[in-house]
């Protein structure tokens, strides 16, 4: 059982459900009141807020990455979003007077430091962070609970993360890492396997477009903890709108969860194929063994993150800490070394030139 301020997350306890505001309150201070008032009264009990630094997610040269929104110059986008730790301090303040729950995703060591300097108490990583090496063991330090998002990863990534942060205040967060996921790539009965190896909660972080359907799979196998993109609506200025549920859908998705978990595995169900079909539902549900999904291959090994050049490094120059930077990689960028290896990048000589923003890969050290 994992205690997150009043709430006990775990076996026997009602899932807690997360509306992620993430980007769509696009800055502005009313437009996340009016989120956060929204989420608590569609049945939110957690909203979930980003701690923006461009600098520590990409390099300024990642280029266009495509999104539900269409091709945004994301490392612009973020730039536009950073806001003082006040912004954020703030938004807690309110959440919490609201009765809700403040969760916060941390993108590297500064804002993890920001969001514990603030008071959080916990703290949410994100897909592309689980081989954040150095965040992790950074988190881990901070004796919070942590959730974990496993889109886009291995079975042996998310061990190796399990091993960093310990499983004793975790949960992990199956998820799929497409905007929109489809829904038959998600796989629930993962969730189950997940816990019986790994000897963590589990929950679910879902980007598929139906409110209902794979949240009401995942609750029925075992998910303590079910997030979902909350938007006002889905023609709103986040990166994320166009996929996320306005609050008349999250509302409802609420009420059908806390109606699921009134139910035996077996009617529920029956409720589900019936309403669904038969069919879908087996679809959803998937074979149980962990793999990347099809529509999240191409993403592995971009999306996380690796070993960037900050600038461009000269040949023959020996590399300091603070000449590279674990980014995430995306779409035009070349991938670089995974994160667990920048004790050997560090202090390294480079054999060849190593342009601004690519990724450091063997054939420049050795």
């Amino acid at each position: 059982m994992i205690r997150f301020g009043n709430r006990s997350i775990g076996a026997g306890q009602p899932c807690l459900l997360v509306a992620e505001l993430g980007t769509s309150h696009g800055g502005d201070h009313a437009r996340a009141h009016a989120l956060v008032d929204a989420a608590c009264g569609a049945g939110a009990e957690c909203v979930k807020f980003q701690l923006v630094h461009a600098e520590e997610i990409l390099h300024p040269l990642s280029g266009l990455v495509e999104l539900p929104s269409g091709k945004v110059a994301l490392y612009e986008q973020f730039t536009a979003l950073e806001r003082d730790l006040s912004f954020y301090a703030e938004l807690k303040e309110y959440a919490e007077a609201r009765g809700m729950l403040f969760l916060c995703s941390p993108f590297g060591i500064r804002s993890a430091r920001e969001l514990r300097s603030m008071g959080a108490r916990a703290l949410k990583i994100a897909s592309p962070e689980l081989n954040h090496f150095p965040l992790l063991e950074e988190v881990a330090g901070y004796g919070l609970p942590l959730f974990l998002s496993s889109g886009v990863s291995m079975l042996g990534d998310i061990e190796r993360a399990l091993a960093i942060t310990g499983r004793e205040r975790a949960v992990l967060l199956h998820c799929i890492t497409a905007y929109p996921a489809p829904e038959e790539e998600y796989n629930i009965r993962l969730l189950e396997s997940l816990r019986a190896v790994l000897g963590v909660e589990v929950g679910l972080s879902d980007h598929s477009l139906d409110p209902l359907l794979v949240p009401l799979c995942a609750v029925l196998h075992g998910a303590c903890v079910v997030e979902k993109h909350f938007t006002l609506e889905r023609s709103g200025p986040g990166l994320d709108d166009p996929i996320a549920l306005p609050p008349p859908a999250f509302s409802l998705m609420a009420r059908r969860i806390r109606e699921a978990e009134s139910l035996d595995r077996a009617s529920a169900q029956q409720m589900l194929e019936q309403e669904f079909g038969a069919g879908r539902v087996r679809a959803v549900l998937g074979t149980g063994v962990k793999d990347l999904a099809p529509s999240e291959r191409a993403n592995y090994r971009r999306t996380n993150r690796s070993i960037h050049a900050r600038a461009e490094i000269p040949r023959d120059a020996v590399i300091a800490e603070e000449m590279v930077a674990i980014l995430r990689t995306e779409k035009i960028l070349r991938p670089g070394l995974g994160p667990e290896y920048l004790p050997l990048v560090v202090g390294a000589r480079a054999k060849r030139r190593i342009p601004a923003g690519e990724g450091i890969v063997w054939e420049d050290i050795l």
